[in-house]
């Protein structure tokens, strides 16, 4: 486990999972064991969406890469390599066509085990400061490797009515029960704010666009993404590929009212 803390702010991270972030001892993240999701965040890659109705299988340039939904990034383990009091630095290192264990076989998939063709190494670092936490997260790999790359958050809701807010739109809750499995997008958005009792602003660099998604009432995952998936067919889920020019970097603040 490792803490940061910085005045009145208090962030844990368990293996590089961000599983609590406190400020004046307000929590903001979702609590594993509540309804809603077992997870507190994750990070989505190489791809982003489900891929069942593709047979799990994804086109890129090398042929065809064996996935499941949101990419095999998230089965992998992390390693700590750097931390201070304010910070911590993560790391994922992939190399070529490594077969790794399929958590959703055999009862949701037929695929025990998935792989890519490109080597990679994923860092995802936490700092805490004055303004709040940022998170930052940096590919390095492959010139021209195919990716898609989002961030899956969930934050704790306190009411019954939470709002979030765009600089042009507002969505309720109801909106984005409605939209269920899929997630909810919020297209061309770089910032967009949680509005509950404790309310939270996140701000974005490299991310294109946010998701939203939740099945429950006391939680809300609001997910920055490079490209939401449910634009084409799954068998067409490779447009929405970037191409890695050596490496990429992509950003998020997390900026609380209360501090």
């Amino acid at each position: 486990m490792v803490k940061l803390e910085f005045g009145n702010q208090i962030v844990k991270i368990d293996a590089g999972e961000l599983i609590s972030y406190q400020v004046d001892g307000h929590e903001f993240i979702h609590q594993k064991g509540s309804p809603g999701w077992s997870s507190a965040d994750t990070e989505m890659f190489p791809i982003i969406g489900p891929v069942n109705e593709a047979d799990f299988m994804v086109q890129v340039p090398k042929g065809q890469a064996i996935q499941d939904q949101h990419g095999h990034l998230r089965l992998m383990t992390y390693s700590l390599i750097e931390n201070t009091d304010l910070t911590a630095v993560f790391e994922k290192v992939y190399q070529a066509n490594t077969k790794i264990k399929n958590k959703k076989y055999p009862k949701k998939s037929d695929k025990a085990l998935l792989s890519w063709p490109y080597n990679f190494r994923f860092k995802k670092s936490f700092r805490l400061d004055s303004e709040g936490l940022e998170i930052s997260f940096k590919i390095d790999g492959e010139l021209g490797m195919p990716y898609m790359l989002g961030y899956h958050p969930a934050f704790k809701l306190q009411t019954t009515k939470p709002i979030i807010k765009t600089k042009d739109k507002s969505i309720n809750l109801d909106e984005v029960l409605a939209v269920g499995s899929r997630a909810l997008e919020v297209a061309n958005c770089n910032e967009i704010t949680l509005l509950d009792n404790h309310s939270i602003t996140l701000k974005t660099e490299g991310f294109d666009h946010f998701m939203c998604w939740t099945e429950v009432g006391n939680m809300i995952c609001i997910e920055p993404i490079t490209f939401y998936p449910y634009r084409v067919k799954q068998q067409n889920l490779h447009e929405g590929f970037q191409n890695l020019d050596n490496e990429a970097s992509f950003k998020l603040q997390l900026i609380p009212f209360i501090l």
